[in-house]
């Protein structure tokens, strides 16, 4: 499951810049870093609304839980919302940091001071980027709490992206039929993957979502 992903993954980041390409959304130099951006904040969205969608769902597949699974999946839950905390707080002390209303501080710490700040900004930075990766891959480590809850995760958050993509009218150059049917491989792909994983978690675990609700 985990190589399917990930082929997935590289084969939707090669169709986007395959799209990108064709229809001539990279022109010059300063097109490869608008479209890097547009990629970039694409991908910090998404981490956004799976923060804002982790609790419902979670809390969602707690509350439907019975008996004493809720406090094994309340005590779980922890570990996503440190992780969820983590990225938060990295992408908070960078911007808090470099905030111009900051500067009399930044003047302030002298030269060896602004070393570290930076030094801090950059590690942030990276923590938050390399944090948006393995979040968007692994679903904030939501399998701690159980195993079917990253394939149910991470269905509602696919479409979630696709509705948001139709509301904003992302990728306003490429074709209505093109941009429908590109917007909308994401989710069908992802919504195809989650119910084989879920499929094989049956099959050969006996874990369903069923039985993980103690119902």
């Amino acid at each position: 499951m985990r190589r399917l992903q990930l082929w997935r993954t590289v084969l939707g980041l090669v169709a986007w810049v395959g799209l990108m390409l064709t229809y001539k959304a990279v022109i010059s130099a300063d097109g490869v870093k608008a479209v890097a951006d547009d990629r970039l904040d694409q991908s910090w969205s998404s981490v956004l609304v799976l923060v804002c969608t982790l609790p419902v769902v979670v809390g969602g597949f707690v509350a439907a839980a019975r008996g004493g699974l809720r406090r094994v999946y309340l005590r779980r839950a922890l570990r996503p919302l440190g992780a969820v905390v983590a990225i938060m707080a990295s992408m908070g002390t960078s911007a808090l940091a470099m905030a111009p209303e900051l500067a009399g501080l930044r003047n302030a710490v002298g030269l060896p001071g602004k070393i570290v700040i930076a030094v801090l900004c950059l590690w942030s930075i990276g923590f938050a980027l390399y944090g948006i990766g393995l979040s968007l891959v692994h679903v904030f480590r939501t399998a701690d709490i159980h195993e079917v809850v990253p394939p149910v995760l991470a269905g509602v958050l696919v479409w979630e992206m696709a509705l948001l993509d139709l509301v904003t009218g992302a990728y306003p150059q490429v074709p209505a039929g093109v941009r429908a049917v590109f917007v909308l491989g994401a989710p069908v792909t992802v919504t195809a993957l989650s119910w084989w994983e879920m499929r094989r978690l049956r099959r050969h675990h006996g874990l369903t979502v069923r039985g993980a609700l103690g119902r």
